[in-house]
């Protein structure tokens, strides 16, 4: 958020995009006196030392979700058979040809086993490269092959380290989206405290390994990062084209790595279409981002021997009618408020009709069906009629598929996540609702802008991009829980960028009449730092929650030389939830408010994902 001062007859992103702009500010820094040399020593001492936290919170990361799943399956004590069946369900499937092609005799017979491959499908030979996301496992083991590690690691675990390597890439990435937002590296270390105390809604990886969301998921936080960096106004040319650069790779690689790619893809062009109609975004930015989806998903459909469920893609049919539809609309930002108006419910029009079109078009063309059962699933999940197409009620009865759980909240809660990112979404809707309603007016009316003079409250790019990317993506975790992962990380980020805005407490300062500018230095920083203090004052008892400190003292007190951890104690059943010991621990201690045995309506824990309790110590 930031004030914006316009004047007469010149528009926003015309502004931003003024590249004779920073040629005069250039001039100004030249200008300045030699006192400011400090001022510049001390943002690079700021850089590095935010630079060095990332990198350490990222890695520190990466070793506690490898220790967690160490602790949970004694990883490095059971035989390789027991290391491979820990792998469940398609996860197994998915390690399954990482191992075919280290067994291999050359890379060639492995590329032949994985195209022409008689195993995974009765009665049929199938192209797994085709069919399947496996493309990170082809490269991992060609990896393995050439490193010199045979000798030191076993392949499975330069997989599963890969994986959780991956972690600190992701954690690393959703710190600097943070610290791109608010201008503070304090920012990002809350992000990334609050991913890791919610672990539980925020990631699955220390039990799912090999899913594909943990190969993806890492790439989507790179290019969030990347496209936050990209809409700041005024880039110098060079940056831009690394820029864009970082967020092609990015999405090509998020692309490679996941079956839902698409999908994804589609919601972020859903997020640019809606702040470029109501011209939030600079228009040739957003262009090239709809060219950057394009050409990343082609590129994935060569690789995948021209996959025609790509080719039918909602996302290449979408993007196209948005192009065309620019086209044909050339006056879409001028006129009135209610004759703009007309013309974004027209433009919509055109684009939904266009893209219904050309994915149809496209579809009889390659006699394409493989994707049906999505949008038989999608219309029963809402109600527009059941189906019996056996893939979509599937998904159906699948709990993962379902809405998002209740209790999620009340776990984001305890962490005051919840109750931060609800206080920051607040403010930037309204401040996003007040901007939206300025651009849509007449700004080109002289009379008007001279009533108007200037518009104090407004929405830097970047930031309007990630408010729209949450409420779209929160929308999605909340009508499936298995999407949850893709909110509740960006959750992390954009409400530590809230309470470390300047402009968000300025413009909250200004509202109840208490606006100074040393008050807004005291609460973008006060207020992050009680959150962190707070963060690390929970540990845990052995069945329930207590501090190491507290858990030791107890223990010492009665001669304890060893303490054995009980699985079916961990992993009880016996019990509705709230009536298992270590409910009953937690009650006692006053860790859980509500002293009643009840079911709390949890349909989807499961002794493998719910983390109230340690494993093995």
């Amino acid at each position: 958020m930031i004030s914006i001062r316009q004047r007469k007859g010149i528009k926003t992103t015309e502004v931003s995009e003024d590249y004779a702009a920073q040629e005069e500010n250039v001039k100004l820094e030249n200008k300045l006196p030699s006192g400011c040399t400090s001022g510049r020593l001390w943002k690079i001492l700021s850089f590095t030392i935010g630079g060095t936290v990332a990198l350490c919170i990222g890695l520190l990361t990466s070793v506690y979700l490898a220790t967690l799943h160490e602790n949970d399956l004694w990883f490095s004590n059971i035989k390789e058979v027991e290391r491979e069946i820990s792998f469940r369900t398609e996860c197994g499937l998915y390690y399954s040809y990482y191992k075919q092609m280290l067994q291999a005799p050359t890379l060639m017979q492995g590329f032949h086993g994985l195209m022409y491959d008689n195993k995974t499908e009765s009665m049929r030979t199938i192209n797994l490269l085709q069919r399947m996301n496996i493309y990170q496992e082809v490269f991992l083991s060609i990896l393995y092959r050439v490193l010199p590690i045979q000798k030191y690691l076993e392949p499975v675990y330069f997989y599963i380290y890969t994986l959780f390597g991956l972690q600190a890439i992701y954690v690393t990435a959703l710190y600097i989206t943070s610290w791109l937002l608010s201008g503070t590296w304090l920012s990002g270390l809350l992000a990334a405290f609050w991913y890791v105390t919610n672990r539980i809604d925020t990631t699955r990886v220390e039990f799912t390994i090999p899913l594909r969301e943990n190969w993806a998921l890492p790439f989507f936080a790179i290019q969030i990062a990347a496209i936050t960096y990209f809409l700041r106004p005024n880039l110098q040319p060079l940056s831009e084209r690394l820029t864009l650069l970082a967020i092609f790779i990015s999405t090509f690689l998020f692309s490679l790595t996941w079956q839902f790619n698409q999908f994804m893809m589609l919601m972020q062009a859903l997020v640019l279409f809606i702040l470029d109609s109501l011209d939030m975004l600079p228009a040739v930015k957003v262009t090239w981002l709809y060219g950057i989806q394009i050409t990343g998903l082609l590129l994935v459909c060569v690789l995948q021997f021209l996959n025609s469920m790509i080719l039918g893609s909602l996302l290449i049919s979408f993007n196209l009618s948005v192009l065309i539809a620019r086209k044909l609309q050339k006056n879409l930002k001028t006129g009135s408020f209610l004759n703009r108006l007309g013309k974004l419910l027209l433009h919509l029009f055109v684009v939904l009709c266009l893209t219904l079109f050309l994915n149809n078009i496209v579809k009889k063309i390659l006699n394409l069906k493989s994707d049906e059962h999505i949008f038989k699933f999608l219309k029963a999940k809402f109600g527009f009629g059941a189906t019996r197409d056996f893939d979509a009620n599937l998904y159906l009865c699948e709990e993962a598929f379902g809405l998002l759980p209740f209790n999620t909240f009340e776990r984001l809660s305890d962490t005051l996540l919840f109750y931060a990112y609800i206080f920051v979404l607040c403010i930037t809707v309204i401040a996003a609702l007040a901007v939206a309603f300025h651009n849509l007016s007449d700004s080109t009316n002289q009379q008007s802008m001279s009533k108007m003079g200037t518009c104090t409250i407004g929405l830097r790019p970047e930031a309007a991009y990630n408010l729209i990317h949450t409420i779209l993506f929160g929308f999605l975790a909340l009508s499936t829980m298995r999407m949850k992962y893709l909110w509740t990380s960006h959750m992390c980020v954009f409400a530590s960028f809230g309470l470390c805005s300047p402009e968000i407490w300025e413009l909250l300062l200004k509202l109840i009449h208490l606006y100074n500018p040393k008050r807004i230095c005291i609460m973008r920083y006060s207020v992050p730092i009680l959150i962190l203090l707070y963060l690390c004052y929970k540990v845990y008892q052995i069945y329930a929650k207590r501090s190491a400190e507290e858990v030791h003292a107890l223990l010492t007190s009665f001669g304890t030389d060893y303490v054995i951890l009980e699985d079916s104690i961990c992993h009880e059943r016996r019990h509705r939830r709230g009536c298992r010991l270590r409910d009953l621990l937690d009650i006692a201690n006053g860790h859980v408010s509500s002293p009643s045995c009840r079911v709390r309506g949890d349909s989807t824990w499961n002794p493998k994902r719910y983390d109230g309790w340690p494993r093995r110590e």
